[in-house]
C-alpha cells in the first residue's frame, strides 16, 4: 500500500510544481497591476494632462474659423446688447450685425495664436492639492481646478493680446456704426458694453472648454495618453 502511495505521489509532483509556478506568476501580475502611485506622481500627471489640453485648445481655437465655426466656443452678440441686435436686425442692419459677430470671433481666433505660452505658464505655476481627489473626480476636474486657480491671472495677461487683435482687424469699424445707430433711436436706452472685456472673457472661456474636452479624452481613451506619466496616472 505504501509502495502505491509513493508512486502516486511522484506522479503528482510535476502538477504541483507547475501549479506553484503559475500561482507565483499570477500573484506577481496582481501585485504589479495594483501598484500604487504617489500623490506627487499624480499631480505631475494632472499637470501633463493640462499641458496637453492647452496645446490642443490653442491648436483648435487658432485655426481658420476656430471660434466662429465651432458651436461650443463661438462668441455670440453681447448678451447685454441683445436689444441692439434685435432692434437693428428689424431695420436693415442684419448683415452689419453678422459681420461684427464674425469679427469678434476672428479677434479671439487671432489672439489664441499667442495664448499657448500664457496657458502653459499658468499650468506650471499652479500648486495641485488633493491630487488623488482630482484624479478620482469628475472628468473635467483638473480643468476646473486650473480655471479656479488661474482665471483672473489669465484675464490680465490675455487682455492686451485681445486688444491688439481687435485693433488689427479694426473691429470698432464694424461696432461703432451699430451702437451709434441704436443710440440714435428715440426713447432707446443707451447701451455701450465693454467689448474688450467681453471678448477676452469669452475667448478664455472657449479655451477652457477645449482643455476640458481634451481632459475627458485623456481619461476615456488610452490612445490620447501621449506620455509615460499620462499612461501611468490615467490607466
Amino acid at each position: 500500500m505504501r509502495k502505491y502511495y509513493f508512486i502516486f505521489s511522484i506522479l503528482l509532483l510535476p502538477f504541483f510544481s507547475s501549479s506553484q509556478i503559475d500561482i507565483s506568476k499570477i500573484g506577481k501580475k496582481i501585485t504589479n497591476s495594483n501598484s500604487k502611485i504617489s500623490e506627487k506622481e499624480t499631480a505631475k500627471g494632472l499637470i501633463e494632462a493640462l499641458k496637453q489640453g492647452s496645446r490642443y485648445a490653442v491648436q483648435e481655437a487658432s485655426k481658420k474659423g476656430g471660434f466662429n465655426n465651432n458651436p461650443l466656443i463661438r462668441i455670440p452678440f453681447p448678451k447685454e446688447a441683445k436689444k441692439i441686435k434685435k432692434t437693428l436686425s428689424e431695420v436693415g442692419f442684419k448683415k452689419s450685425i453678422q459681420e461684427f459677430e464674425l469679427k469678434m470671433n476672428e479677434a479671439a481666433e487671432n489672439a489664441s495664436k499667442e495664448a499657448l505660452d500664457i496657458l502653459i505658464t499658468e499650468v506650471k505655476n499652479i500648486k495641485i492639492k488633493d491630487a488623488f481627489k482630482i484624479l478620482k473626480g469628475e472628468e473635467n476636474a483638473a480643468t476646473l481646478y486650473l480655471k479656479e486657480q488661474s482665471y483672473s491671472s489669465l484675464q490680465s495677461k490675455f487682455s492686451p493680446v485681445i486688444i491688439k487683435s481687435m485693433e488689427k482687424i479694426e473691429i470698432y469699424k464694424y461696432w461703432n456704426p451699430l451702437i451709434k445707430k441704436y443710440n440714435s433711436i428715440p426713447f432707446s436706452k443707451k447701451i455701450n458694453p465693454n467689448l474688450e472685456e467681453y471678448i477676452t472673457t469669452k475667448a478664455i472661456d472657449g479655451l477652457f472648454i477645449l482643455i476640458e474636452k481634451e481632459e475627458k479624452e485623456i481619461r476615456q481613451n488610452p490612445k490620447k495618453r501621449l506620455s509615460d506619466i499620462l499612461k501611468k496616472v490615467f490607466k
